[in-house]
């Protein structure tokens, strides 16, 4: 059967094939690998879970302090951390994509600073967990609004003029949360720097999270093509066809929606929205199509060992989990510096 009567030529078939193939096996790996650490991350505490208890509670059996410690403490936070970590390497890497630098991270435009101002006057307030969370949110998306107004002015913004924009806001919201933490009252630091450091301890609500994983991989997969030619540079992509404006404005706007969900779940939880991406491009090659979800199974499974970590490392005491990940995260940073000469 001919290509124009609907079939496949031979040698088209087998290349569909190695492309899916290629696209396909290293997900499954990385599913695999995830599974794994949220298996772990409920096995492992301060009550150690041996595997057929844990399967009895899985499979709706097991005992009352089991069954307690697995479904109502440790699979929302595991499951919580996956979220958060899936969505912060998904904005790392649509940033890096969005800017063109390979340095890019989801705080890069200062959105992190905007909802840790908004999070810590919550506190300062006195107010509950929601109204902190809610507070968190309403700073990540002023923040969001700022930046990209200031790098926008009276005419058209360029990837330059955004980050720099973005470096100088940060830096004002440094200045204020420094500011925050010198008057604040000395019984509400502790919660404030853990907030800042990142800690999943309050983090029961994973679901918002998780929706907006899925729902941001689910939009994005169909742009994968455009988003590696958007990568090579607009001028190359406008002649092919790329609408490139467009696309710029959804990937700014969808990289800061998700960053707000992020850090209004978890706090500000630093370097795995820059150092996924990266490990990830030095083993996989650039093909967003495969980059993106990629980077939300190996940042939600890097994150839920990170904070099975901050929660065992000094037992029964806890570690933020910010802590944990900047500890993996530094020298691995310096050796994609070293090899990057």
């Amino acid at each position: 059967m001919s290509a124009a009567d609907g079939g496949v030529s031979p040698a088209a078939s087998p290349a569909a094939a190695l492309g899916a193939g290629r696209l396909i096996a290293p997900l499954l790996t990385l599913a695999a690998v995830a599974v794994v650490s949220l298996l772990v991350a409920v096995a492992i505490g301060s009550v150690h879970i041996p595997p057929a208890d844990l399967w009895a509670v899985l499979t709706g059996d097991g005992s009352p302090l089991h069954r307690t410690l697995v479904l109502e403490l440790r699979a929302p936070r595991a499951l919580a951390a996956f979220a958060v970590g899936g969505l912060l390497a998904v904005a790392g890497a649509l940033m890096q994509v969005l800017l063109r630098n390979p340095l890019a991270d989801p705080y890069v435009l200062g959105l992190s600073g905007g909802a840790a101002v908004g999070a810590l006057a919550a506190m300062l307030l006195g107010l509950g967990a929601a109204a902190v969370s809610g507070s968190a949110f309403v700073g990540a998306l002023l923040s969001t609004v700022l930046v990209f107004g200031l790098a926008h002015g009276t005419g058209s913004w360029t990837p330059t003029r955004l980050l720099l924009t973005g470096v100088v806001v940060a830096a004002g919201w440094g200045a204020v949360i420094t500011f925050m933490l010198a008057v604040g009252p000395t019984e509400r630091l502790p919660g404030m720097l853990y907030w800042l450091m990142g800690d999943l301890t309050y983090a029961r609500t994973p679901w918002v999270a998780f929706a907006t994983l899925l729902g941001i991989c689910l939009l994005l997969m169909p742009l994968g093509r455009s988003l590696n030619v958007l990568a090579r540079g607009p001028m190359q992509a406008a002649a092919l066809g790329v609408p490139v404006r467009g696309l710029e404005w959804s990937i700014y706007v969808g990289a800061s929606l998700i960053t707000a969900v992020a850090v209004t779940t978890a706090g500000s939880i630093g370097f795995v929205g820059l150092v996924v991406p990266h490990m990830l491009r030095l083993v996989l090659g650039n093909d967003q199509r495969l980059i993106l979800p990629a980077a939300a199974l190996a940042g939600g499974a890097l994150l839920v060992l990170a904070d099975t970590l901050a929660r065992t490392m000094i037992a029964p005491e806890q570690l933020p989990v910010g802590v944990i990940t900047a500890l993996l995260g530094v020298p691995t940073f310096l050796y994609l510096l070293y090899r990057s000469r």
